[in-house]
């Protein structure tokens, strides 16, 4: 699934990778549903792997109810 509802509105991964990185990425793989749940308040939290430069990728990590986020760079 290419789109999701994060916190109310529709997303796609560029721009999910966007709301957790803070800028436009270069490129971002699809959402995928984390095998987590939110720490802030319970919800279901999604992933999202981008590039944010060139040199680097980063899984992101993004509640869908509320504004909590996380990274990894790999």
């Amino acid at each position: 699934m290419s789109n999701r509802v994060v916190e109310g509105r529709m997303v796609t991964a560029e721009s999910l990778a966007e709301l957790i990185e803070g800028e436009s990425p270069m490129e971002a793989t699809e959402i995928e549903d984390a095998d987590r749940e939110c720490p802030d308040c319970g919800g279901n939290v999604l992933t999202v792997g981008y590039m944010p430069s060139v040199t680097s990728f980063v899984t992101g990590y993004k509640c869908q109810d509320c504004d909590w986020n996380d990274s990894e760079a790999e």
